[in-house]
């Protein structure tokens, strides 16, 4: 019972921070409307694409970025979670939360799976608006996407957990933050298929094909058409368990100290 209360509590916490903070939300659907309705325009004409799986037929540009997109705030919700940890770090709310008398694992399992929520909560948004511009994926793909949203959430989120373990001061996350979510985005198939990729440069597609970012977004694609991607199952889960263990092992209390 204490170990749901604390659990519930943490999750309430992140669920009332994000909901209070306003401008937070509207920018995590600001972001990728800007990539579906702006950038996707003048992409359209220069990416050819032909019949990949999952699709069946020939697809908009537009909907190929969907997945992609989608795992872009998850991407963005993760490293915004783990920046709170950091700032709670420096306020001493994280020592307080640590020294609870349950599992250091437990008690930051239950900080990722709140952050983990956070971030589905904007990706549910964002499906809701690109729907009422046209842009549906099947019916069932709703309900099937849900558990690759919360793996790939995971697996972000635990990204975000490790670099919050190993870094002390909020101004140098905010800038670690941007090294890493945009080589992981634009080093993804999240824009393009590795196969464009290849055509240009087979080390970058190779890159592409390696980045866990990439195993998130195709395991989303194939599940929002119904279909599973076993190899971006295995990744996904494989990715998301080293991180969370390395970021377990950061946050030693002898690591821990400021």
């Amino acid at each position: 019972m204490s170990a749901l209360s604390a659990a519930s509590a943490i999750a309430s916490r992140e669920l009332a921070r994000f909901f209070t903070q306003r401008e937070r939300f509207l920018a995590a659907l600001v972001r990728p409307l800007v990539w579906l309705f702006i950038f996707a325009a003048g992409f359209r004409a220069a990416l050819g694409l032909s019949i990949i799986p999952p699709y069946r037929t020939y697809i908009s540009y537009e909907t190929y970025i969907l997945p992609g997109l989608c795992a872009m705030i998850l991407l963005f919700s993760g490293m915004q979670s783990s920046l709170s940890l950091v700032h709670d770090r420096e306020n001493g709310a994280m020592r307080l939360m640590l020294t609870a008398p349950l599992p250091r694992w437990f008690m930051l399992g239950a900080k990722l799976l709140a952050g983990a929520l956070v971030g589905m909560v904007q990706v549910a948004a964002f499906l809701a608006i690109a729907a009422l511009f046209g842009l549906r994926a099947p019916s069932t793909g709703y309900v099937t996407v849900v558990p690759a949203l919360l793996l790939a959430a995971i697996m972000l989120g635990a990204l975000g957990l490790l670099l919050s373990s190993r870094i002390r001061q909020l101004e140098n996350f905010a800038g670690i933050m941007n090294f890493v979510i945009f080589p992981m985005f634009f080093c993804s198939s999240a824009l393009y298929p590795i196969w464009k990729m290849q055509e240009s440069s087979p080390l970058l597609a190779r890159l592409c094909e390696i980045n866990p970012f990439t195993q998130a977004v195709e395991l989303i694609r194939f599940a929002l058409y119904g279909q599973l991607n076993p190899a971006a199952l295995g990744w996904t889960a494989l990715a998301s368990l080293v991180f969370f263990a390395v970021a377990i092992w950061g946050y030693e209390p002898a690591r821990t100290r400021s």
